[in-house]
C-alpha cells in the first residue's frame, strides 16, 4: 500500500474520497481513528493536535489532510 487513510465512519469527506480513490483504482489502507487510539494520535500529530479526517499518511512519512483526488494522485506520482 502506498498510503494509509485515517477516517471515521461518520465523515462525509472520508466517504467521498474513498469512493473517488476506489473509482480511480488507487489502493490504500483504511484505519478508523475512533477504534484505534494510536491512529488518533498519528492524526493529531499530523494536524496540530486536531483529529481532522481524512488524513492520509504516505510511505515517505508525509501527510495530507482532506486532499482532493488530484492532490492524492500528484503525491503518489511524486513519491513513485
Amino acid at each position: 500500500m502506498s498510503f494509509t487513510m485515517y477516517t471515521t465512519v461518520w465523515c462525509g469527506y472520508c466517504y467521498r474520497l474513498k469512493a473517488q480513490l476506489k473509482r480511480a483504482g488507487i489502493e490504500f489502507t483504511e484505519v478508523d481513528i475512533e477504534r484505534d487510539p494510536a491512529a488518533a494520535q498519528i492524526v493529531m500529530d499530523a494536524n496540530g493536535g486536531n483529529q481532522t479526517v481524512p488524513t492520509l499518511v504516505y510511505a515517505d512519512g508525509s501527510a495530507q489532510t482532506n486532499p482532493s483526488i488530484k492532490q492524492v494522485q500528484a503525491k503518489l506520482a511524486e513519491i513513485g
